[in-house]
């Protein structure tokens, strides 16, 4: 018999994960950092991606700080006020970092869809 005759057929199953790039002390990369960066994109502000996400801006700052920390290059930079008000930019870099992760992430799903399969064959 395999797992799959063993599992009821009315229940859908998936296999799902959480997708993190760490470092020794610190998380690097993300979701969640990602859709911070995707709000800053949106907004063109901290403030206003940390708000929609529901969270501080001292928060977001951090993760902020911590993403930057890991790179060779910013990826988030900031201006302050001057003639058109102060902004957020995600940089070339970070736009390169949120499509290379998104793309880590669903080949990710892909294997835990695969893998779950396997398991259900077994």
């Amino acid at each position: 018999m395999t797992i799959k005759e063993i599992i009821k057929p009315s229940k859908q199953l998936h296999m799902s994960g959480m997708l993190r790039i760490e470092s020794e002390n610190d998380r690097f990369m993300g979701p969640g950092r990602v859709e911070l960066l995707e709000k800053i994109i949106e907004t063109g502000s901290i403030s206003q991606a940390a708000k929609l996400m529901g969270m501080s801006y001292k928060k977001a700052w951090d993760l902020i700080n911590s993403i930057n920390q890991h790179t060779t290059k910013p990826i988030v930079t900031t201006q302050t006020g001057g003639e058109k008000g102060g902004g957020t930019i995600v940089t070339e870099e970070g736009k390169q970092l949120i499509t290379a992760f998104k793309k880590l992430h669903s080949e990710f799903n892909i294997y835990l869809s695969e893998k779950l399969e396997a398991f259900l064959q077994s």
